[in-house]
């Protein structure tokens, strides 16, 4: 008797392989993926060579790890408007300390990171204080820094950018770590890719292991229910924006020591590349649904059609019509398996 009310409990019905593929956020973005890839390996040579690998890997790679963040953020609710310009912001904190003061370039890192974090908090905790929506809060975010940028840039350096990183005690071991190449047959891979791989790795675990990204999940789908059963949800929103500011920080850092110069109007327009990104990746604007993995994967679809558009020398204002198509695609998809993968736990 007990086998038989077992084997009726839906709760423990099978599903098939099609419906747990369909429920799975990222599968839009795999197929997305695999399209671009065939299309512009057939289109042309140079798409599949070392070096051509190389190029679309690197243009993925400091997206792609703002995209795991943003993502993360996204599933929980709410937007990073800021996003971008405080990757400049942070390069050029570290920079102005290291080149101007005399400071050494880990000391530089280490402040240029507890700014992005405090920033982060801030924008969390104002969001969630005031009630506003985060498009809001963090769009004043994203004046604030760029008039903070330009104007201390001017002030410090009288021009709008900071150079001469190289110079700066501890640059090499900093560099090593940050902006270093990675040598695979005779070509070279930036470590930023490393640092991408593991972004969406740590999201992609957080996300599906952890008690915490039950809870993103939780604020992102019905903050008030995730609070009636207990859920953190002011301690979760804004660790999330740090999160967002600390991915920030890390791409900031990877710019400076690779390049060793900053524009003070540098990342303007970045984070609405970042939010295209996660939602191509399958998270939804409305929060509660999507994927670190897919998020990555987002990322890589932009990297190899910036860069298959310049190999198959078309111009590249093609790539702006590409980002609008896969965007409202990207959205309808994502809508379509939300609605498969709620019939699929029902």
């Amino acid at each position: 008797m007990a086998l038989a009310v077992q084997g009726d409990d839906e709760r423990v019905a099978r599903v098939g392989l099609a419906d747990r593929l369909v429920s799975r956020p990222e599968l839009g973005s795999v197929l997305g993926a695999l399209a671009v890839f065939v299309f512009f390996s057939v289109l042309t040579d140079q798409f599949l060579s070392p070096m051509g690998v190389a190029n679309w890997l690197d243009d993925s790679s400091t997206l792609g790890i703002m995209a795991v963040a943003v993502a993360l953020l996204m599933i929980g609710g709410e937007f990073d408007l800021s996003a971008g310009v405080m990757t400049a912001s942070t390069a050029l904190v570290t920079a102005i300390l290291a080149t101007q003061l005399g400071w050494n370039t880990w000391l530089a890192l280490l402040v240029s990171l507890v700014f992005a974090l405090g920033v982060g908090a801030l924008n969390g905790w104002l969001v969630m204080k005031t009630g506003l929506p985060s498009f809001i809060v963090t769009l004043g975010t994203f004046l604030a820094l760029q008039g903070l940028n330009l104007g201390i840039t001017r002030l410090v350096t009288g021009s709008v950018q900071v150079s001469g990183m190289r110079a700066a005690e501890g640059y090499e071991s900093a560099g090593y770590l940050f902006a270093s190449t990675v040598d695979v047959g005779g070509t070279s891979f930036p470590i930023s890719i490393v640092w991408w791989v593991l972004a969406a790795a740590v999201g992609s675990w957080v996300l599906v292991r952890t008690r915490f990204g039950n809870w993103i999940f939780a604020v992102g789908g019905a903050a008030p229910s995730a609070r009636a059963v207990g859920v953190p949800v002011v301690r979760t929103k804004i660790l999330l924006f740090m999160t967002t500011a600390f991915a920030a920080w890390l791409v900031g850092s990877i710019n400076i020591l690779r390049f060793t110069t900053v524009q003070a109007n540098q990342g303007i327009g970045l984070e609405f590349q970042f939010i295209i990104a996660a939602v191509i990746g399958g998270c939804l604007l409305t929060g509660g649904f999507g994927s670190a993995i897919g998020a990555a994967i987002g990322a890589l679809i932009f990297g190899m059609a910036r860069q298959g558009i310049v190999f198959a020398q078309w111009d590249s204002d093609w790539f702006q019509l590409f980002l609008g198509i896969m965007l409202l695609a990207a959205v309808l998809v994502n809508n379509a398996f939300r609605r498969r993968a709620e019939r699929v736990r029902k």
